[in-house]
């Protein structure tokens, strides 16, 4: 099970590449164009003669040449939208924008036509066919034709939102409502639900620097059944890892130095480091980039409040999938997991917005408006954090607004949504409020 969790997660990595797809379109290309030539026997002689099959060749030129164009246009269109996304959005949703389907589906079949065709051609040239199989070959390619009318209009269709703001917020939207509802199913991972190691266990660091991307539960539930020990996973999925920094924690008693470097190396390779975060098992990774695209938009250079009103949408509308942690059946019963925290989830997605909308009062109403509207939904579990985040946001527009009276009626709202789910909380978030009261009532 260790080993197939593993090739899953690599495989589905893989597969999302759009050279697996241009690869498979291309080798499907070379099958079609030769395997016409073995199916000529299916086909009476005379029939290639009478049908036109000798108008094959002048086809597949006109394909080979208009592929070849449309594919290096195509190209230069995706490097362009990927350029506007990484400006006018953030960098983080290149990744998404490369694992387009429709794209890749596209420019897959537009070299897998330019490649059956340039068989085809080739194949012609040298007397590959008779007149039977230049038939099947003049059928074959009038499906390929059909193929790349089909593609050339999704494409049409696709161009028109391709990179743009919205599509680009979508899909980051997108990923990370998958992977919050996917957590929420599997809030440990299907590992046991966090408890305090107990003292004396060791710690196993990581001997890469990065973030981690993938965790094989499974792999250390074999390291802790093959030493009948426990194992605390400290570098969850999205987590910023380096020589200092625990990947897990373990009670085993190994007997020898070689023993515990065994258990190390086992667990080490559990994990998957890399450069950069991965959307697919880090829901924080979605909210933390849709909350850099509305910091990007509210920027002085940009100044677009409208999209961080937007992105505040958005965000709640993401955090309302959340439920609180159920209790899954568990399959890793020797791997104990920390689940993320509805702190952690406020943190990541107002904290930014908070501070770089500070100084919009349509932004940070509607702050207010939806961290209120959060707690309302998830009182026992969010109340608490968007109180904290509400109470923030209004100590910056403190010091960001010129008006008092802007300040009070943001301090205002955040007070009473303190009030409500977290009295407890210090309310002082600015100065001089008794005066910015009077100001505004005057």
């Amino acid at each position: 099970m260790t080993i197939f969790s593993r090739l899953r997660w690599r495989l589905r990595v893989i597969l999302r590449e759009i050279w697996v797809r241009v690869t498979a379109f291309g080798v499907l290309g070379i099958a079609t164009a030769l395997g016409s030539a073995g199916f000529g026997y299916l086909v009476p002689a005379d029939i290639g003669y009478k049908m036109g099959a000798g108008s094959v060749e002048p086809i597949l030129k006109i394909i080979a040449t208009a592929m070849l164009t449309v594919t290096t246009f195509s190209l230069q269109i995706m490097i362009t939208a990927f350029s506007s996304a990484q400006t006018g959005a953030t960098p983080r949703a290149i990744k998404l924008m490369q694992t387009d389907r429709v794209t890749q589906n596209v420019l897959a079949s537009f070299i897998g036509s330019f490649v059956f065709s340039l068989v085809g051609i080739i194949a012609l040239e040298t007397d590959v066919y008779d007149d039977s199989g230049r038939f099947i070959l003049l059928v074959v390619t009038l499906g390929v034709v059909a193929m790349v009318v089909i593609s050339l209009l999704r494409w049409v269709q696709h161009l028109s939102e391709f990179g743009r703001l919205g599509d680009v917020i979508s899909r980051v939207e997108d990923a990370a409502s998958t992977a919050l509802k996917a957590r929420c199913e599997r809030p440990w991972l299907g590992g046991k639900e966090w408890e305090d190691p107990p003292p004396g266990v060791f710690g196993i660091t990581s001997t890469r620097t990065g973030h981690v991307q993938h965790v094989d539960m499974g792999a250390l539930q074999k390291v802790a059944e093959t030493h009948d020990c426990h194992i605390w996973l400290c570098g969850r999925t999205g987590e910023f890892v380096h020589g200092a920094s625990d990947l897990v924690r373990c009670d085993a008693l190994p007997g020898d130095a070689e023993t515990r470097e065994a258990i190390e190396e086992a667990a080490r390779d559990a994990f998957t480091i890399d450069h950069a975060r991965d959307f697919d098992q880090d829901p924080q990774f979605g909210l933390i980039a849709l909350a850099e695209i509305a910091s990007r938009a509210l920027s002085p250079a940009i100044n677009d409040p409208g999209t961080g009103i937007d992105i505040l949408g958005r965000l709640v509308r993401v955090l309302a999938d959340w439920h609180p942690p159920k209790s899954p059946d568990c399959v890793f019963d020797r791997v104990y997991v920390r689940a993320v925290t509805p702190e952690q989830y406020t943190e990541d997605a107002f904290a930014a917005i908070a501070r770089d909308g500070a100084g919009h009062l349509e932004v940070a109403l509607r702050q207010q408006e939806v961290l209120e509207a959060l707690a309302e939904m998830h009182p026992a579990h969010f109340g608490r954090p968007a109180a904290h985040q509400a109470l923030r946001a209004a100590a910056h527009s403190q010091s960001a607004m010129t008006l008092r009276r802007d300040r009070a009626v943001i301090a205002e709202e955040a007070q009473a949504l303190a009030a409500r789910f977290a009295p407890d909380l210090d309310c002082d978030v600015g100065h001089d409020l008794d005066s910015d009261r009077a100001e505004r009532d005057a």
